[in-house]
């Protein structure tokens, strides 16, 4: 059989290669159509001011104007933004999503869900046990959205904000009358000015802190952290301010109408608290000076310590959370009660009959006395227990507690005992480890860390995460108006770990609140107040002991994760719209599953966001969710 030659083509072949190239080239052309298109539908447009803020309503002309320091997330470039909406799905504790939340009642523009003067009605008045913290059950919690005042303005500006506040974001002119004789609080116009009085000190925190420190020093970095029971409108923990003093102020809510609200909105940290039957929500050894002046706790009652009618157990207390060698600062009854008697209106026994009182349990606790001068009665904490443990064959009452936990503090009752102090080897060496001067504090390893005492965490692990936050701190400067223009006074970070953030945000004019979940392990507050910083334990499932509208900027890492299984996660988004004032930014840090669900809650609760990468690029799991929470208030009657 004849073979057929192939050398040339045959007109069927040259057809079929034909069709065989148009068929690759209009798939090619349709792939790359497709993908052009693709490209294009997934790009972000950068999103300008007008779409991320609503316009502010006009202000005084001294007013702070709308757009100071805004938060502009497409300063990052456009890649940064990211959409997983379609493809990532979780099952996460919310019970709702894709819903609009209404404005709550402007009845309940002030509310403290913990703190509620109504429910406190409910329990029992001895020891003030009805103002301490008292949750709404789940079922009881508002779904709606807490409205500002109607004519609600952006705060003052730190520093002055020390001395000023609209009216109208606190309409409340109680204090104004009831302390005018004291220079608490004074109206002018439409603002309220702090001239810096006090109980005890009517001409002025500043000088009556100078009168301090002729006898205990007040600067020079020994002294960082301190705590003020009873603290009014925080003007002592103001004054401190400018000494690198950070002080942890807290008050009641009872029939002095906002004190607690007038110090957040002067940019001075606080928080509504009560010296009752629970423990203080702070860790042991946790501040180097305490402070009442004029505070009207009954530091001579309840848990008997000591023979016949004397009691101590709120000084136990005291002495729970002072560091060693921390000093106690009395002004006001019953101290100089020789002179002022007759204005305090109780007799000379009675006041004398107190103040002994107090000198008995102050001497019990190994306090020693160090001075009374004019209105200024001031104490020091040993530096150990060597010497105070020998003194108990002479005192045989309180007794040293037993083998608790003495950083156990939320919702843990006081215990009518002496707090035991880490041992020493000599008389000479501080208890549980000498600190370091502020500011070299805030960066040097904590004793808490370098005992070992913190199970996993090293002075390695410490130094790795000052990197981490020095990144981290890089990264959020390039958003625009992030941290800079003063924008941010009161911050809070919600689950605060070593305090890193607050750390690296102490170069800047702000104070952050550290928050430290009470179930976590290892319990990292008493580290963080080692560093110079304070905060405080928190169950993100209750409400926060604040007003609403008090804090500029939050910073919650890993919370939801952390709370997704503990309850709903809607609520703690309500709560956190509850205390962050108009205007202002809210950080996630999370799985992209997580900030998904977050924000398709918070675009109901008039909150603008956007996700994007985490710092060291987009192959990190991790991704950051920023948010800012819109203008608008409630309607006026």
């Amino acid at each position: 059989m004849a073979k057929e030659y192939s050398g040339s083509p045959k007109p069927h072949q040259l057809e079929s290669k034909r069709k065989r190239l148009t068929w690759v080239l209009g798939v090619s052309g349709l792939c790359i159509l497709f993908y052009v298109l693709g490209a294009w539908q997934t790009t972000t447009t950068p999103i300008n001011q007008s779409e991320v803020y609503t316009t502010r309503v006009s202000c005084n002309i001294n007013a702070p104007q709308a757009g100071d320091g805004e938060l502009n997330p497409s300063s990052l470039s456009s890649s940064a933004a990211l959409d997983f909406e379609s493809h990532h799905q979780i099952e996460i504790n919310s019970t709702v999503s894709l819903h609009e939340f209404p404005p709550c009642d402007m009845s309940y523009s002030d509310i403290t869900p913990c703190q509620d003067p109504v429910r406190s009605r409910k329990f029992d008045r001895e020891m003030a046990k009805y103002r301490e913290r008292h949750c709404p059950k789940s079922e009881e919690l508002l779904r709606c959205l807490i409205p500002a005042p109607p004519k609600y303005k952006t705060p003052f500006k730190w520093p002055q904000s020390r001395d000023y506040a609209w009216y109208d974001n606190i309409p409340h002119k109680e204090l104004s009358i009831e302390k005018a004789g004291q220079n608490w609080i004074q109206v002018e116009g439409h603002r309220f000015r702090f001239p810096g009085g006090g109980t005890t000190f009517p001409n002025g925190a500043d000088a009556y802190i100078d009168n301090i420190n002729e006898l205990i020093p007040l600067t020079g970095g020994n002294i960082r952290t301190a705590v003020d029971t009873g603290c009014g409108v925080a003007s002592w923990g103001a004054y401190l301010l400018k000494r690198d003093i950070l002080t942890m102020s807290f008050a009641r809510r009872d029939t002095h109408e906002a004190q607690v609200q007038f110090a957040l909105e002067r940019g001075v940290p606080a928080m509504i608290g009560v010296i009752s039957s629970k423990r203080l929500p702070y860790p042991a050894r946790a501040f180097d000076m305490a402070h009442c002046s004029g505070c009207l706790i009954p530091w001579y009652m309840y848990g008997r310590v000591c023979p016949a009618d004397a009691h101590g157990l709120y000084l136990l207390e005291v002495d729970r959370v002072l560091r060693p060698g921390g000093y106690w600062i009395l002004s006001g009854p019953p101290i100089h009660w020789k002179k002022y008697w007759r204005g305090w209106e109780r007799t000379k026994e009675d006041l004398k009959q107190e103040q002994d009182t107090i000198e008995d349990i102050a001497k019990r606790l190994c306090w020693k006395k160090l001075i009374e001068k004019n209105d200024l009665a001031i104490w020091q904490k040993p530096i150990n227990h060597i010497d105070c443990n020998k003194s108990k064959v002479v005192y045989k009452t309180p007794q040293i507690c037993g083998p608790d936990n003495p950083d156990t503090a939320w919702y843990k009752d006081m215990e009518a005992c002496i707090t035991p102090l880490p041992e020493v080897s000599s008389s000479d060496e501080v208890a549980g480890g000498a600190l370091e001067k502020w500011p070299e504090r805030a960066f040097s390893v904590p004793p808490r860390i370098s005992s070992g005492s913190l199970s996993g965490i090293t002075a390695e692990k410490l130094r790795e995460d000052n990197e981490l936050w020095k990144d981290r701190m890089t990264y959020y400067k390039k958003i625009d108006g992030l941290l800079h223009k003063g924008r941010y006074r009161n911050v809070m970070d919600m689950n605060a770990y070593l305090g890193g953030f607050a750390a690296a945000m102490s170069k800047y004019p702000v104070w952050v609140m550290n928050v430290v979940p009470f179930h976590s392990n290892p319990d990292t507050l008493g580290a963080i107040y080692e560093r110079g910083l304070i905060g405080t334990y928190q169950d993100w499932c209750e409400a926060f002991s604040t007003y609403p509208r008090t804090y500029d900027l939050i910073h919650a890492s890993g919370v939801f994760s952390i709370y997704q299984d503990r309850c709903d996660i809607t609520n703690i988004l309500l709560e956190m719209d509850r205390i962050l004032r108009p205007e202002g930014t809210v950080i996630f840090r999370d799985t992209v599953e997580m900030l998904v669900k977050i924000r398709s809650i918070t675009e109901g609760m008039r909150w603008k966001s956007q996700i994007m990468d985490h710092e060291s690029g987009p192959f990190n799991p991790e991704k950051i969710l920023f948010a800012v929470k819109t203008y608008w208030t409630g309607a006026a009657k």
